[in-house]
């Protein structure tokens, strides 16, 4: 059941986004796609997280044709795209630009982002979030040993390193900030935080990988470095703001995207910096099973997407082309100053 948390009326909402020349037509259709509650909840689930056939039918406990059916009904008229993911097809909601109809499709966004979840469809969320991440920790428990070997496959750490950690420097961060890194691997971006910043914190949900990541410092002598396993929201619960968080190759292992632009915004202190350096989308499914990846990279507008719609304001992008077909993107974002 949908719970509204607002009390303000959706007609504030249309006019203000739906000018005169919308096409009414075009309208109703988007609110006879919109009338059924399953599709409505289905809009709710996709608005930060991106999921496949089954996972819904997980979610709502519903049978795979008649989800399958709720997808296409939503899809003919835009308010879902399909994303390929190997073999798979995963759901999302589109990226809207300002054009009259996707205006009135933001609205209708708006109107569903209203209603709170249900327990029941937050405990199912958490538990289909929680097997995308146990699988990845598995992999890197399992794989902890042939780490780098695996990540050549795509690019080297050298390939990236330099130009992320320049990304950082060009901030208003001086010697005194405290920094995250998100995912460190076998620590080798730790080496110029820990010589840069005062604080460097690992955080990690491979206890494998965070051993890796504890000997190198160790052999570094890197003695301003804690590190902490468990993921962002274990964080969140337990630790205190930093001036910047970082991830290296990691967001493409993630089991919600979405929700670490949300959970870095609240890691940050005001002003902080979010530096995300991270595969654009490719088609080379063979990296799911040989890297373990959970997506196959991510197209420049979702990161955009979820930054802003986190809070942050979109700052610098670096994009960096590889022979192998793959490309890199270095993007940054900042958690405005807020005044008071």
């Amino acid at each position: 059941m949908l719970e509204n948390h607002h009390t303000t009326n959706v007609l504030e909402l249309m006019p203000a986004v739906l000018g005169p020349e919308s096409d009414i037509a075009s309208l109703g259709k988007l609110l006879k796609a919109c009338g059924d509650p399953l599709r409505l909840q289905i809009l709710q689930v996709l608005k930060s997280d991106t999921f496949g056939v089954l996972e819904l039918t997980q979610l709502f406990e519903t049978k795979q044709s008649g989800m399958s059916h709720h997808l296409k009904v939503l899809s003919n008229v835009g308010l879902v795209e399909a994303q390929r993911e190997g073999n798979a097809i995963f759901y999302r909601r589109p990226f809207l630009n300002q054009s009259d109809d996707e205006q009135a499709i933001q609205a209708l966004f708006l109107l569903v982002d209203r209603y709170r979840l249900s327990p029941a469809l937050c405990d199912r969320l958490k538990l289909i979030r929680d097997q995308r991440a146990a699988l990845a920790q598995a992999f890197f428990d399992k794989n902890a040993e042939r780490f780098a070997e695996q990540q050549e496959l795509i690019c080297d750490f050298q390939q990236y390193a330099d130009a992320s950690f320049e990304l950082l420097q060009k901030s208003s961060l001086n010697r005194s900030a405290t920094v995250l890194e998100l995912g460190p691997g076998e620590g080798l971006f730790l080496k110029p935080l820990s010589l840069h910043y005062t604080s460097v914190t690992a955080l990690d949900i491979s206890a494998s990988m965070l051993e890796k990541a504890k000997h190198f410092c160790a052999q570094e002598r890197l003695e301003n470095v804690q590190f902490i396993q468990g993921d962002t929201q274990d964080y969140l619960n337990h630790g205190k703001p930093v001036d910047a968080v970082v991830m290296n190759m990691v967001l493409h292992h993630v089991p919600a995207p979405a929700s670490i632009f949300e959970h870095s915004f609240e890691m940050l202190s005001d002003g902080g910096v979010l530096v995300v350096c991270d595969l654009a989308r490719h088609d080379q499914h063979w990296a799911k099973e040989s890297c373990g990846d959970l997506w196959l990279g991510f197209e420049p507008e979702e990161l955009s997407h979820w930054a802003i719609s986190a809070g942050f304001t979109e700052d610098e992008s670096v994009f960096i082309g590889l022979r192998n077909g793959f490309q890199i993107q270095l993007r940054k974002f900042i958690k405005p100053v807020f005044p008071g």
